[in-house]
């Protein structure tokens, strides 16, 4: 009767065991899942050379677009911004984090961020999900709308891992004139700012987006600077 007892008990042990063991499985498989649209653009000879699409397409719409002083509607496409982003000098290290191969999706009303994330030294495959919209203020809001590691969603982890970039950024800049601490603080936290944009010697405010598949547009309006109001002659 006692071995009966004792070879129930380590049976259910060694179910249990096996239970446990599936169970990591499966998370670690869905950790380093590689979504099937994940192929970053592979750049063939010097990858330090500047995108065409980005000097013969985008940087002359914008200047031309700025010299008129009047608004004027930019378009880029998924695969042009691809190009850009496959030749802006990876990877990128923030500390122990290296980012890599990274690419990006326009759909309607959405931009997907995706890149190979390094941790100590393990790949994982991150996506970043962005819904952006302008207030009725004129204020643009950057809100992450969902992060994923492969097929698992870490969306509210995610906060709180890259919560230190915010403060980091908060200390070096007080008064939070920094444009990329702006940016940051909308990512994480959801704080709308200002679209003001320097362009060459000029600046430019975003005053509406719209996110179509495998496209983006936006309506820039440039900024001209006061004039000085005449001051009357002295008496």
């Amino acid at each position: 009767m006692e071995n009966n007892e004792k070879k129930k008990s380590k049976k259910n042990r060694l179910h249990w065991l096996f239970i446990g063991l599936s169970v990591v499985l499966i998370i670690i498989a869905l950790l380093f899942h590689i979504p099937a649209r994940y192929n970053p653009l592979k750049i063939a000879g010097d990858k330090k050379l500047v995108s065409t699409y980005l000097t013969n397409e985008v940087l002359p719409a914008l200047y031309n677009g700025t010299q008129l002083g009047e608004p004027f509607d930019l378009t880029v496409t998924q695969d042009g911004v691809n190009d850009i982003i496959a030749r802006s000098g990876w990877p990128k290290d923030f500390g122990r984090l290296n980012i890599s191969s990274a690419m990006v999706f326009f759909s309607p009303g959405r931009i997907e961020l995706m890149g190979t994330v390094t941790l100590s030294g393990v790949d994982s495959a991150v996506v970043v999900a962005v819904s952006p919209q302008i207030d009725p203020q004129g204020l643009l809001n950057l809100k992450v709308a969902k992060v994923s590691v492969g097929a698992v969603n870490i969306t509210p982890l995610a906060g709180v891992i890259v919560a230190g970039i915010y403060d980091k950024h908060s200390e070096s800049d007080p008064d939070g004139k920094n444009l990329k601490a702006k940016i940051l603080a909308s990512l994480l936290r959801g704080e709308p700012f200002e679209p003001v944009f320097k362009i060459y010697d000029k600046k430019v405010r975003l005053t509406n987006l719209s996110i179509g598949q495998n496209k983006l547009t936006t309506r820039l309006l440039p900024l001209v600077p006061a004039q000085a109001v005449p001051q009357p002659p002295l008496r």
